[in-house]
């Protein structure tokens, strides 16, 4: 379900209203600068290929919400693939390259969250998941699985278009640090981060697999060593997020990258949990 959501062109004596960067609805394109009230919508008011804007994939058994979500967001400059089930997302991914994934975990056959599994086997493409309010337990397995955020329904859609960007935004600073940080490596009680292929080794040389946002975490700790970090701070740091509190996110991401670094969250010794504040890395760090 969906609240809010702004689907019909405004028409006033017979003219169109046209947002900047939204729908041409005489030409069917996206474009950045036009006349707010244009009769007959120009050609010259095209200026963005479709192929340069992120291309998300929308994934929900509804079809009003599949078709309402895209062409709200292709009016806020997003590319959209949809998919009404696990079989056609499958094949849709496969074959198209995606930046983000908004993903319904109550579809039919092939279960959300076994799907989540899948892409985060294949790739480690963004995941926003759609829930129900209730479903608190699948929302956290969610997280575990490694998606990196979560909407419940009903939504506004400008909520899941803020959180969009804000995943965006979060994945092209982290391939941005990574560009920054080619030659950095990471050494800490025996283990070693190597940031331009973004590998964790264990202390005995072996590799660890680990999702984009462990490594942010790993990263955000690892630049602050012996300094207690807030929920608020990661939350800043990991997900440059506005919209409200998602300490429970924290949380999971934290226990996640324990079980990774084979910490004992009972008696952690590298991530040690602050009462009333936060997390801290407890362990010198050296850089190199």
């Amino acid at each position: 379900m969906l609240r809010d959501l702004p689907l019909k062109a405004m028409r006033g004596g017979g003219q169109v209203f046209i947002p900047p960067g939204g729908v041409c609805y005489g030409s069917g394109r996206i474009v950045t600068n036009c006349n707010l009230y244009c009769p007959k919508p120009q050609r010259r008011a095209i200026v963005t290929d479709m192929e340069t804007l992120p291309h998300i994939l929308v994934v929900d058994d509804d079809r009003e919400i599949r078709e309402l979500l895209a062409k709200f967001l292709e009016r806020q400059r997003l590319r959209v693939t949809t998919a009404r089930d696990g079989k056609e997302a499958r094949r849709a991914f496969l074959n198209g390259h995606y930046q983000l994934v908004v993903l319904d975990l109550m579809l039919p056959g092939e279960g959300g969250l076994e799907l989540a599994r899948w892409f985060r086997a294949e790739t480690n493409v963004p995941i926003i998941m759609l829930t129900a309010m209730a479903d608190e337990t699948d929302r956290i397995i969610g997280l575990e699985l490694g998606a990196d955020d979560y909407v419940t329904k009903p939504f506004n859609p400008r909520e899941l278009l803020a959180r969009i960007r804000a995943v965006l935004r979060r994945t092209s600073e982290a391939e941005d640090r990574v560009s920054e940080q080619a030659t950095k490596v990471y050494q800490f009680a025996g283990w070693t981060l190597e940031t331009a292929r973004r590998r964790l080794l264990d202390p005995s040389g072996v590799e660890v697999a680990i999702t984009g946002g462990e490594y942010d975490l790993l990263v955000a700790l690892l630049d602050r060593p012996n300094r207690v970090l807030t929920r608020d701070m990661l939350l800043d740091l990991l997900r440059g997020r506005q919209a409200g509190p998602f300490d429970r996110a924290i949380d999971v991401a934290v226990s996640r990258l324990r079980r990774k670094l084979e910490d004992d969250g009972r008696n952690a010794q590298l991530i040690k949990t602050v009462r009333g504040g936060g997390y801290v890395l407890s362990t010198p760090v050296e850089r190199s």
